[in-house]
């Protein structure tokens, strides 16, 4: 049989396991997108100040960011699926004592944010793993842009169905609602393939543990190089965007519409995006994917140059496209090339930076727009989300994600 008579693999619709899996991971994200706008609502109520908002959205963030390299680190150890379960009953448990704290203790507020940050933190590696688990390879970049839709609906879906959810109940009772949200997540998802306790794990230390997964991390040059450029991308471009795009929407287009226009194009880009990626199987799938991912650029070159709003919209659509171009493949090939005890901790310390510098980011967009101006702050960052993938194209093994290419 040569190569273009080998039939298609069969729909990832038709795996139980990995519906159930999807629908966790659904869940899970909803229930994640769903408490800031809950939090805001609780702000427009009064039951919580501006300030205890951005303390308890501080807290999650960073027991979100503490919790994921242990999570990937117990994820190789014990079976993915009984982390999944505990790591979703805690932010499940620790929801409704945030509604608890309301207008009565900040302190209480803001642990229960923690707890609930590192439950979110700490089912991303086991999700990740668990997809390699219940999904034949053939299957898993299909599976991944199953899982990364849901991810993009939830981020359409969460504020819409909160906003109408609260015209019928206050916050309190929606924080209860996510608590149940976060307890499906808990349920739903399949045992995987039963991976018995690690023989050793009650030998080795965490510390030794991650560290053995950073080695794995290292044997794979072209995982380095995109970690690398997915993690400046995020740190730059994501960042000029969060800062300036409601700025630039205010002061050059006199109208708030570009920044919800803009940013819901970026949705139905990267929606766009998964569909095609799905069914797209590219020659050479890393330099594709990087390429996808240098579409960043176009963001903060355009929030530069004086464009008609169309084309600043499309902009953003194009980038939605192309950062699902590169997240599907990396995926995919991560969990293909990978060794499978250590998959958790490599897509944990994938996590951990990737999401844990954007804060840094954030943090540093500002005063550089006041040391530098405005377009020296988006000159550099269109020339580094352009050229950061560029760079990470040159490494032989990026061509096709993978050292066997």
């Amino acid at each position: 049989m040569t190569e273009k008579e080998v039939p298609a693999p069969p729909s990832v619709l038709r795996n139980t396991s990995f519906l159930r899996l999807w629908t966790g991971t659904t869940a899970s994200g909803l229930a994640m997108w769903a408490l800031p706008f809950v939090l805001g609502l609780a702000v427009l109520e009064r039951s919580i100040t501006a300030v205890e908002l951005g303390v308890v959205l501080a807290t999650r963030t960073a027991g979100f960011l503490a919790a994921v390299p242990v999570a990937g680190v117990l994820a190789d150890r014990y079976a993915r699926r009984v982390v999944v379960f505990w790591s979703c009953l805690t932010a499940a448990v620790a929801t409704p004592v945030i509604a608890l704290g309301m207008g009565r203790s900040l302190l209480l507020m803001a642990v229960a944010a923690t707890i609930v940050g590192a439950g979110q933190g700490a089912c991303r590696p086991a999700f990740q793993a668990l997809v390699a688990e219940v999904v034949p390879e053939s299957g898993r970049q299909q599976a991944n842009a199953a899982m990364t839709l849901a991810v993009r609906v939830t981020t359409l879906v969460a504020p819409s169905l909160t906003a109408l959810a609260s015209l019928l109940v206050d916050a309190r009772a929606l924080l209860a609602v996510t608590a149940a949200v976060w307890l499906l997540a808990a349920l739903v998802p399949p045992a995987g393939n039963g991976r018995p306790v690690r023989a050793d794990a009650t030998r080795a230390g965490f510390v030794a543990d991650f560290v053995e997964g950073v080695r794995e991390a290292r044997r794979h040059p072209w995982f380095l190089a995109g970690l690398s450029a997915l993690t400046v991308v995020i740190a730059t471009g994501y960042s000029a965007s969060a800062v300036l795009l409601p700025v630039v929407s205010r002061d050059r287009y006199d109208t708030e519409a570009v920044l919800a226009a803009a940013t819901t194009a970026y949705t139905v880009g990267a929606l766009l995006g998964a569909v095609l990626i799905a069914r797209w199987r590219p020659r050479s799938a890393g330099w594709a994917a990087l390429a996808g991912l240098g579409c960043y650029g176009l963001i903060p070159l355009f929030l530069l140059v004086p464009v008609h709003p169309f084309v600043l919209i499309g902009a953003y659509a194009v980038t939605g496209v192309g950062i699902e171009l590169f997240n599907v493949p990396w995926f995919t090939a991560t969990q293909r090339e990978v060794e499978p005890g250590k998959l958790a901790r490599v897509s944990s310390l994938d996590f951990l930076l990737s999401y844990g510098l954007a804060p840094v980011g954030l943090a540093f967009i500002a005063p550089a727009v006041e040391g530098f101006g405005t377009s020296a702050v988006l000159i550099a960052c269109a020339v580094i989300c352009f050229a950061a993938p560029a760079a990470a194209a040159l490494v032989p093994s990026s061509r096709g994600f993978s050292a066997r290419s």
